[in-house]
């Protein structure tokens, strides 16, 4: 009886170990397996922190980047906005000068298409000769070589003699009263007038009949 006792309580304390030792063993397995479900959530999120730091790195370089490209960008246009300024100031001075040498020579041609005229008349001037008409000659040649060079730089007289008055053109001075011509007619061209390239330079001075 004692004796089936005691096998009782060494069966039921090798079960107890053995219950003992499957307890272990289920917990170490527990153990384990949350050990690896731990290493698996915090893999990801490790993950998720490097590929987060890494998208901050990049968002910074390209925040870099940009403010560089920004830079280059404004002093590339500074620059052209400086060269533009210094081609305009160049144009305007050279415009300028332009203008000023037309002012300055705009009468040239002019001068020295008169220069022979004068030097003819200085040497009419200077020539002593007793034969008037030989003289007279010479001067009329001259003036025809003066209208010849005031034609050529577009002056032109301006009709008056027997034409009707007209103000743009001509300016009155006097009335006149003959049967020569008719009534409102230029009578009298006390002196000439002239026009440049169809601009009044000069009215013509003159006297208008009135009967």
């Amino acid at each position: 009886m004692a004796e089936d006792h005691k096998k009782k309580i060494h069966i039921e304390d090798g079960n107890v170990e053995a219950e003992e030792k499957k307890a272990a063993a289920e917990s170490k397995e527990v153990k384990e397996e949350a050990e690896e479900e731990a290493k698996t959530t915090e893999e990801p999120e490790k993950e998720e922190e490097k590929a987060e730091e890494s998208e901050e790195e990049s968002g910074a370089e390209t925040e870099e980047t940009s403010a560089e490209d920004e830079k280059d960008a404004e002093a590339e246009e500074s620059e052209r906005y400086m060269r533009l300024m210094a081609e305009f100031q160049n144009f305007k001075r050279r415009a300028a000068r332009e203008k000023s040498d037309i002012h300055a020579y705009a009468n040239e041609r002019i001068v020295n298409d008169i220069l022979p005229v004068l030097d003819n008349f200085e040497r009419a001037l200077d020539t002593e000769t007793d034969d008037i008409e030989a003289y007279a000659k010479g001067m009329e040649l001259i003036f025809e070589q003066l209208k010849a060079a005031l034609d050529k730089a577009g002056v032109k007289e301006i009709e008056a003699l027997g034409c009707d008055f007209d103000p743009n053109v001509h300016n009155a001075v006097m009335t006149d009263n003959t049967d020569e011509y008719e009534n409102d007619k230029i009578s009298k061209v006390l002196q000439k007038g002239y026009k440049l390239n169809d601009k009044v330079v000069r009215p013509s001075m003159v006297a208008v009949n009135k009967k």
